[in-house]
């Protein structure tokens, strides 16, 4: 049998990446391009013109996606936020179908950065597993036993609108992303990964800022590890890069929020970064 070749497309807010990868779990003739804000259909028409340009070249098996919003059940945009304009019911399944004779699937991203680390990355082996992944907002994902629970509706772990306080009028993004904690560090003029740096050598005021952070975060994670109880809970998101300092900052806020010795949960990073999309969205082909 020929080496089976698929072609993986990361759609996020401002970016489309793309690669070829093999049955090696190899990415190989990768690129990128942006999205235009989705002007006129953009995103689609990038879509179908770059999958047109690869099978000239080589002969494909599938095609994958992974895109930012809500995916329906025939591989549409079933809700989009403001962040990509007029993206919602694009029909990203039906369109690469039919123009390329492949079939395709069509994954939300945080979704494929928990299929793409069950493949190839920090939850290989593993078969219950939640990932979260903090950037701009928060989103969740739930592995259970092979399956993708994402709800009736396809809206289950929408993170990022839990914990809702009155007082302060906020949901658990507004406080605990990643864009949170960089506007509150902006003000003094330094970048997250520089303030993490510093909060390492124990550096006021940033070990108080991050300590804090990673205390709104962890209101979210004792949640999850109470209702679900993961083999492993996944951190992504360009800030799992400061890898154990940040899972003892976790593990540490998580402490007097959990019953003691109840959850076997274990923390875990990511590992693949921004490459756990492009695996994520192909997942479904090497099972």
């Amino acid at each position: 049998m020929s080496d089976q070749l698929y072609l993986t497309f990361d759609i996020g807010g401002t970016t489309i990446k793309y690669s070829l990868i093999d049955q090696q779990r190899q990415l190989s003739h990768g690129g990128r391009c942006p999205t235009e804000h989705n002007q006129g259909g953009h995103i689609l028409q990038q879509l179908l013109k770059i999958t047109a340009d690869y099978q000239t070249q080589h002969e494909l098996s599938g095609i994958g996606v992974s895109t930012a919003g809500i995916v329906g059940a025939a591989g549409q945009i079933q809700y989009a936020g403001p962040t990509i304009p007029g993206y919602q019911g694009t029909p990203i399944k039906a369109a690469l179908e039919k123009q390329s004779g492949l079939p395709v699937l069509v994954v939300n991203d945080v979704d494929a950065a928990l299929l793409g680390e069950q493949l190839a990355g920090a939850a290989q082996g593993k078969q219950t597993v939640y990932c979260v992944a903090l950037g701009t907002g928060i989103g969740g994902a739930y592995l259970d036993h092979g399956q993708l629970l994402n709800g009736a509706h396809a809206t289950a772990n929408s993170l990022g609108y839990t914990l809702y306080d009155p007082a302060t009028k906020t949901n658990y993004e507004q406080r605990a992303s990643t864009l949170t904690l960089d506007h509150q560090l902006a003000q003094l003029g330094i970048s997250v990964p520089a303030a993490f740096d510093r909060a390492r050598r124990s550096e006021p005021p940033f070990v108080t800022l991050i300590t804090d952070w990673a205390t709104e975060v962890a209101t979210g994670l004792a949640n999850i590890i109470l209702l679900f109880d993961p083999e492993i809970l996944l951190i992504g998101g360009a800030v799992s890069q400061q890898g154990d300092f940040l899972l003892g900052l976790l593990n540490r806020a998580l402490e007097p929020l959990l019953p003691p010795n109840l959850c076997k949960t274990e923390l875990c990073v990511t590992q693949l970064a921004d490459k756990a999309q492009l695996f994520g969205a192909v997942a479904k082909f090497y099972n």
